[in-house]
């Protein structure tokens, strides 16, 4: 009796041990950091084979970890067919050869700070987090939301609002390139004339000329709109561009553009004077507007300012300006 009363306490104290050892092995487990699953940037894009070029492009340009961090971006991602094109393009035969500095801002110029939705879209510019050799400001991009969304005239949004644990993703269909003076020139439909009377004669060399990343760039341009030449022809009693003399357009066109020098409108003063590739001046008048007094006494309103090229920076004008002739 006394036995198995001896026997009946050793079973309950065993379990009683048993007991607390299980709790205590659950409580380890539970106290364990348990994995976190991520959906990033980077992970989206590392566990999509159509973007397997754009994940292999930021690994080489030391980019992954930035998009798969806390900071909430938005990012135009292209697929492989695009970085195939891209690299086809430019004579590339694989992201390997791509400088890397320059692959890195190609990619920087896809990234926006901060979630921008499909909806937060207007036609106008916005700055990419890309920066070019004219400056160390960040570069434009110009959108264009007429028919779906459009960057810089090269790329189309295909899937818009892909929602990340850090951002925004839209996948386009094209590798956004550095843009040059003449790419914001004929994505913009503000300018269309302007682009049609920097072509007009086959031997004027300004769309050649505006495309240079080296010297006489960098370039800053005034650029007149539409409305601006439209406003000129009647000035002129010209029904067209066509009736505007070669060499009368040709020194008008180069009036308006400073070679070797990025002037911002910070850069500019009140009584500046800028010489241009013409070789005559214009005055700068700094008040409620920035405006420009030409070689005829004619005044023009900067209407938007700093768009920011890789080879220089345009500065839109109402009113086209006039060199003496």
């Amino acid at each position: 009796m006394k036995t198995y009363s001896k026997l009946a306490k050793m079973a309950v104290v065993g379990l009683l041990f048993f007991g607390l050892t299980a709790c205590s092995d659950d409580d380890d487990v539970a106290a364990m950091p348990q994995p976190v699953e991520t959906n990033t940037i980077a992970d989206f894009v590392a566990s999509n084979e159509n973007y397997s070029s754009l994940a292999a492009a930021l690994e080489v340009a030391g980019l992954t970890a930035t998009l798969d961090g806390s900071t909430n971006y938005t990012v135009f991602a292209p697929d492989n067919d695009a970085f195939a094109a891209f690299l086809t393009t430019y004579g590339f035969a694989g992201l390997n050869e791509v400088p890397v500095a320059l692959l890195t801002q190609i990619l920087m110029n896809h990234v926006q700070a901060g979630e921008i939705t499909s909806g937060d879209l207007t036609t106008g510019y916005i700055e990419s987090m890309a920066v070019g050799p004219a400056s160390e400001e960040n570069l434009s991009m110009y959108i264009n939301t007429s028919d779906g969304v459009r960057i810089n005239g090269v790329a189309s949004v295909e899937t818009a609002d892909i929602e990340v644990d850090n951002g925004i993703i839209h996948a386009v269909d094209a590798v956004i390139g550095l843009p040059d003076i003449v790419t914001f020139a004929t994505a913009d439909p503000t300018f269309e004339i302007l682009v049609t009377a920097l072509s007009r004669e086959e031997d004027f060399t300004f769309v050649p000329t505006l495309m240079m990343t080296e010297d006489p760039a960098p370039f800053t341009v005034f650029a007149p709109t539409n409305e601006a030449f439209i406003a000129l022809l009647g000035e002129l009693g010209a029904d067209s561009l066509e009736d505007i003399s070669s060499e009368v357009l040709a020194a008008a066109l180069s009036y308006h553009v400073v070679t070797g020098a990025n002037v911002r409108s910070g850069d500019l003063s009140d009584g500046m004077e800028v010489g241009t590739l013409q070789g005559q001046d214009f005055t700068v008048n700094l008040g409620d507007a920035v405006t420009i007094t030409d070689a005829r006494d004619r005044t023009s309103t900067v209407v938007v300012a700093d768009v920011q090229a890789a080879n220089g920076v345009i500065h839109v004008l109402d009113t086209v300006l006039l060199p003496q002739l």
